[in-house]
Parts: structure tokens; C-alpha cells; sequence
């Protein structure tokens, strides 16, 4: 049997995430697998070598993209070139679609034979439902995150296959664990822990920091000032020194040493008493490491004009829109502002019956996502080679 080839494409840290937990399935099932591609930290620890950085494609919105569009097609013709050279048994783009996509139609366009996967469905069932129809020009399997996301992508003529959210599979600290972090942040008895979490993109931390910042700095100037752990990755470390660079606060990075680079972060998350953060993957991690939370989101002028016209949800956040509640409170688009959300985060940080609905909504999200069954990656990693068998 030849070794498999596998080109991957991801362009941002959540997309990353999914690629290194795929990456991990394929080799547990076909120990011959040879991976090539775009991809951060996580796919790297899985032996991939990265055409160029990810961190180049975490833009979002449409304000953002336009400078750095001439940059980005560039990017795009790179990767297509590679994998039409390489000539793999299938290519798997992961999430980021106006990157991914753009690659996997030009080489369709060149090598129709070759197979194509995406992970991450298009959510049609909250915005631009005919994208599942476009995406079926260029794409053959789809690898949903989402349990009633199949249905959409048969109806456009994919194949489609559930496989639960990595995010499940997560190991999540011991109490003893956060017991001694606490202390290792000198935190003394009776202060909370408030982890702030203003996005994984440049631009995000640029827009919604300050707001962060101005929250945190109402927190501080009180009676009980919490303690302050900024989650970051390592690209944005100076950008989230410098928006906060007045307020205590601790930075904490990934360590890329080790064989588990995000397991500081995850004993943040379970240590804090509660978190305010982006909208985002970064729920579901919070919900798993049961976390109460108050999200936060906005736009620059010109997506946010876009975006109200396109979006069909009631809720930005994935934890409500699987429950189909509203638990976790958000302050989205005009809301997105200091005033609204310090009076929430406070109730939030000093009272645990407050948050009682919401972790049992996080809770109910995680068992949806698959939690108590096989690893996400080694269902979607089967579910590719069953893909590439038919």
C-alpha cells in the first residue's frame, strides 16, 4: 500500500485546532500518512511544514481583507500551484472559506480528479444559504461540526459526515490542578479570576480591546479587584501588552515546547471565575472547561451594515444557538460597550447562581458536540479515508 497523501489548508487558530486533531486521526489509522499544506502551531506539532505563516490569512470582515487582498490572492495561486504539483489522494481545506475554497476551485479547475474534503460546514442555516450550492462546485465531503448540518450539505450534493468538535476530546484540568494555579497566581481568598479574551485576529484585538480594556479597568478601580489572565497567542502579545498596558493584568502564551501547547490556557479557563471574551470558538472551550462568560462582538462600520442584513440568528454564540436559548448573555454590534457590559460581568464574577442556567446549557452543548464518544479527530480522520475508499 502507497503512503497517503494529505494537503491541508487551514488559516486561522480554530481552524489550526481542527487540523492538528485530523492530522493525529489519520496517523493513528494510516501510521503512512505524508502531510503537506498551511497550517499553525498545532498541525506543525503533527509534522506538517507550512508553505508560509498562517497568522497571514487571520483577517476578517470586509474592511480588513480589502488592503491585504493583492497579497492573499498571491497566497492562493501558491497553494493551489503546490497541491496541483504534489498531486495528493485529497485535499482537506479547514474552515477559513474565502481562502480555502478559493484554492480548492483552482485546483478543480486544473486536476478535477482530485478529491476534495472541507471541514467546518458553512453555517447556511444562519446566513447565505445558497453557499452550500457554490460550495459544491469545488468541494466533494464535508466534515460537519454541527450535529443537523448534514441534512444541508446532502441537499446541496455533498456527502457529509457528523464528527463532533474536537473541543470535546480536550483534557480539562483537575481540581487540585486549579487549586494550585490559583495559588501559583497568588491569588488570595475571596478574589476572583477574570480571564479576558479579545479575539485571535490582529483586527479583533484592535476593535474590541479597548472596550475589554475599559471594562477591566472599571473592574480593578473597585472594592474587590479580580485578577486579570489574558489568554493570547504569540503574534498578538505585544498588540494585548500594549491595550493593556495599564491595567494588571497577566499575559499567558502557549508553550510551544511542549507536546499539549494549550494546557496553561485551559487551566486559565478552568481557574477563572468567569470570563468576558470574543465571540467565537473560544466558547465552546469555556463552556467545556464549564466557565460562566459574558461575550462580546463588533464589527468596523462596514461589515457590521453587512452582516445585519445577512445573519438570521438570534444569538452569536454557539453555546445558545445549540441549546436554542439565550443562557449566555451577549453584548453584540452597539451593545459592544463598556457600560452595558461591566453591570453584567460583575453579577457574573460575584454571583455563581447567576450563571446556573448557563452551564447547564454548556453542558447539554458539549454532550451535542459529542462529548462521552470517540475523539472528534479520529471520527473525522475515519470518516476522510472512508471518503477516499468510495
Amino acid at each position: 500500500m502507497s503512503a497517503l497523501k494529505v494537503f491541508l489548508v487551514a488559516g486561522e487558530a480554530s481552524g489550526d485546532k481542527l487540523g492538528g486533531a485530523l492530522i493525529a486521526g489519520l496517523r493513528a489509522l494510516r501510521p503512512d500518512i505524508m502531510v503537506a499544506g498551511v497550517g499553525g502551531e498545532a498541525m506543525q506539532a503533527q509534522g506538517l511544514q507550512s508553505l508560509f505563516p498562517m497568522r497571514e490569512l487571520s483577517v476578517m470582515g470586509v474592511a480588513e481583507i480589502l488592503p491585504r487582498l493583492p497579497k492573499l490572492l498571491r497566497r492562493i495561486n501558491q497553494t493551489a500551484e503546490a497541491v496541483i504539483a504534489q498531486r495528493p489522494d485529497v485535499l482537506i481545506t479547514i474552515d477559513s472559506p474565502d481562502f480555502g475554497l478559493r484554492v480548492a476551485k483552482r485546483v478543480k479547475s486544473v486536476r478535477p480528479d482530485i478529491r476534495t474534503v472541507h471541514y467546518v460546514a458553512p453555517s447556511v442555516w444562519a446566513w447565505r444559504p445558497k453557499r452550500a450550492v457554490k460550495m459544491a462546485r469545488c468541494i466533494d465531503h464535508v466534515l460537519a461540526l454541527l450535529p443537523f448540518e448534514p441534512p444541508y450539505m446532502h441537499a446541496a450534493g455533498m456527502s457529509c459526515d457528523f464528527v463532533g468538535h474536537p473541543i470535546v476530546a480536550e483534557p480539562q484540568p483537575t481540581a487540585a490542578e486549579v487549586t494550585a494555579y490559583r495559588a501559583k497566581l497568588g491569588i488570595h481568598e475571596g478574589q476572583k479570576l477574570l480571564a479576558v479574551l479579545p479575539g485571535s485576529r490582529r483586527g479583533e484585538v484592535k476593535r474590541l480591546g479597548p472596550v475589554f480594556r475599559d471594562v477591566c479597568a472599571k473592574l480593578v478601580a473597585g472594592n474587590k479587584p479580580p485578577k486579570i489572565v489574558i489568554p493570547a497567542v504569540p503574534h498578538l502579545a505585544e498588540v494585548v501588552a500594549e491595550t493593556f498596558r495599564d491595567i494588571p493584568h497577566e499575559i499567558v502564551l502557549p508553550d510551544t515546547k511542549s507536546s499539549d501547547p494549550n494546557a496553561e490556557k485551559r487551566l486559565v479557563f478552568a481557574a477563572a471565575d468567569a470570563a468576558l471574551a470574543a465571540s467565537g470558538t473560544v466558547s465552546l472551550e469555556l463552556a467545556a472547561a464549564g466557565t460562566p462568560m459574558v461575550i462580546a462582538y463588533d464589527f468596523n462600520w462596514l461589515t457590521r451594515f453587512i452582516v445585519r442584513r445577512m445573519v438570521k440568528l438570534n444569538s452569536a454564540t454557539l453555546v445558545n444557538i445549540l441549546t436554542n436559548t439565550n443562557a449566555v448573555p451577549e453584548f453584540i454590534f452597539e451593545d459592544c460597550a463598556a457600560e452595558k457590559i461591566l453591570p453584567c460581568l460583575q453579577t457574573t464574577l460575584q454571583d455563581p447562581q447567576y450563571s446556573h442556567a448557563q452551564l447547564a446549557a454548556a453542558a447539554e452543548a458539549m454532550k451535542m458536540l459529542g462529548q462521552g464518544g470517540e475523539d472528534p479527530g479520529l471520527r473525522a480522520a475515519r470518516s476522510v479515508l472512508d471518503f477516499i475508499k468510495q
